[in-house]
């Protein structure tokens, strides 16, 4: 929809609609959803808070590097693509608001050549990310591109770099960078920049990827699954966060921009003791095989029940970036009270349908890598981390020991032991394993009244050492699982009392006191530096298994006991 045009044709269900219509629907077809192609300033004018938009002054001439002609001169090429367009080049950067944050845009055009990248776009693009550099704001890329402009040749090839080199020090910088995905976006514009977005955004249907279809089909002769390289395809393979409808993009673009932006500061709640129980004796004494059954309750609050009821303007991320998105694992941004955090759970399901779409909440080699990335974001960002534990341990399959299951949960205790973020962990139902560590080395592990945390479940502990699963409840009983037990060993930090009947019985009571006890913690951490987060979080598991004072004398980060 490059102009508003008395009708169009919809190349997707071959209606015809009214042009005006079109324009008003944002380019969408009211028939079957379907986007047209935008230009670079319908993009901008379609993101942009009203009055808030003034186009960067940029003036790079195009130039003809290597003399280049295939029948047409390349100038003259240029100066069509001018005319045709009435843009100067394939990209146009501005200065705006999206959803009352400050934010610099890069939007190209795929009119103009085709949306390629030559070395006047690579060098606008990047004294885009330049001057967000310069005023610390956050840079908004929108793609739509077949490629490295051929016609420049290798001066063309290296505007891939520079722009990701650009994108490097906003990373360095700790600068919010989102893509938005539109169609199509490929070669040597995907394969640098449109990727390298602390989140990635793409609308739907939108075609992405290095080689196109019919570059794969002609190469290689291989057969395309259906719906190759679409943002739903990508999406489920864990390669874009989201896909979101055009006529919403604004509304959470905005969102990320404002939690990626640190808008807001830490409540100030006051002690965690008001929640919290700290002290064993005020729990009272409970059967540690009755905790194992009241903590696999299948009607207690999952994650995504305690995101929906305790985050404000939350935003689910999806994807790991290689390759897979475990539904095992679910993670986002979003703010708790006036705080923005990074939040990081596993999920299980209530129904069977849900327990089996979520793997009964065991996270295979893509949740955990979908987690360090998350907690990456956090620490660039500058955002707390709150992970919630509840999984019976990590997926055992072959397919997971095929793709490192090891290592990933590896990688990630190495690298929670060194963010430079607060992190708080909640285990609300089963942590069971290494599975459940892999997300809970934090600098306070909280835990919930009815449930338990465990090397290894009660079964396969009796199975293994009483060579028979039935004498589970004597395993339990053995390995102290239950909050008191493990709180009176020092494992965890405090216990997050449940409603009368469990936290099953009253899922906003319960997500109340989670969420009351979350901010207590994250006020009394707010003041911490990196450094001593770091040296706080290494002092507080160096001390397992060493001989150190009784659990009882232990002193707690925040003061004794």
């Amino acid at each position: 929809m490059s102009e508003t045009q008395d009708w169009a044709l919809c190349r997707k269900c071959r209606a015809v609609v009214y042009g005006k219509r079109l324009a008003r629907n944002h380019g969408v077809c009211p028939q079957c959803g379907a986007c047209f192609p935008l230009t670079a300033h319908q993009w901008l004018d379609l993101l942009a808070d009203a009055d808030t938009l003034h186009l960067l002054d940029t003036d790079v001439p195009a130039e003809d590097p290597l003399g280049f002609s295939d029948g047409v001169p390349y100038a003259d090429r240029l100066a069509q693509a001018r005319q045709a367009t009435g843009m100067s080049e394939a990209v146009v950067c501005a200065r705006m608001s999206i959803g009352d944050t400050p934010v610099v845009v890069a939007a190209m055009d795929f009119r103009f050549m085709g949306g390629s990248l030559s070395g006047a776009v690579g060098e606008l693009i990047t004294r885009a990310a330049e001057t967000a550099l310069a005023e610390r704001l956050p840079l908004v890329t929108v793609t739509a591109s077949g490629g490295v402009r051929m016609q420049e040749g290798v001066v063309g090839l290296m505007q891939m770099a520079k722009t990701a080199q650009a994108m490097q020090q906003l990373d360095e910088a700790g600068l919010v960078t989102v893509c938005l995905i539109t169609d199509p976006t490929y070669g040597g514009v995907a394969a640098s920049y449109a990727m390298l977005g602390d989140v990635v955004i793409a609308e739907p249907g939108a075609r992405f990827g290095f080689a196109g279809p019919r570059v794969i089909a002609q190469t290689i002769r291989q057969e395309l699954p259906p719906g190759f390289q679409t943002a739903e395809f990508l999406l489920e393979r864990g390669f874009v966060d989201l896909v979101c409808p055009r006529a919403r993009l604004r509304e959470r673009l905005g969102r990320v921009l404002s939690v990626g932006a640190r808008r807001g500061c830490p409540a100030n709640v006051g002690p965690a003791e008001q929640v919290v129980i700290r002290d064993p004796d005020r729990l009272a004494e409970q059967d540690a095989w009755q905790a194992v059954r009241r903590a696999r309750h299948v009607g207690r609050p999952t994650t995504s029940d305690y995101l929906r009821l305790i985050l404000d303007d939350f935003e689910e991320l999806h994807g790991d970036r290689v390759g897979g998105d475990c539904p095992a694992i679910v993670g986002g941004v979003g703010r708790l009270g006036r705080e923005s955090v990074v939040v990081i759970g596993h999920e299980k399901g209530h129904t069977p349908a849900e327990l089996a779409a979520h793997n009964f909440g065991m996270p295979n080699p893509a949740g955990y890598r979908k987690a360090a990335r998350l907690m990456r974001l956090a620490a660039k960002w500058g955002l707390p981390v709150v992970t919630l534990v509840d999984t019976p341990g990590a997926y055992p399959g072959l397919d997971a020991e095929l793709q490192g299951q090891a290592t990933v949960i590896a990688e990630t205790l190495r690298l929670m032991s060194g963010l430079p973020v607060p992190l708080v962990t909640v285990i609300t139902g089963e942590g069971c394993s290494g599975g459940a560590l892999a997300i809970a080395v934090a600098d306070r592990v909280l835990i919930m009244e009815n449930a338990i945390y465990t090397v290894i479940s009660p079964e396969g502990c009796a199975a293994i050492l009483w060579k028979d699963s039935a004498a589970a409840p004597t395993a339990a009983r053995a390995l102290k699982i239950d909050a008191r037990s493990l709180l009176e060993l020092g494992v965890v930090d405090g216990v997050v009392p449940e409603p009368p009947g469990g936290a099953e019985t009253d899922h906003p009571e319960a997500a109340g006191l989670v969420r009351a006890a979350i901010r207590a913690e994250l006020s009394d951490l707010a003041s911490r530096d990196p450094a001593r987060l770091r040296a706080d979080r290494r002092a507080r598991f160096r001390r397992f298994g060493g001989q150190s004072a009784p659990a009882s004398a232990v002193t707690h980060p925040g003061g004794p006991r």
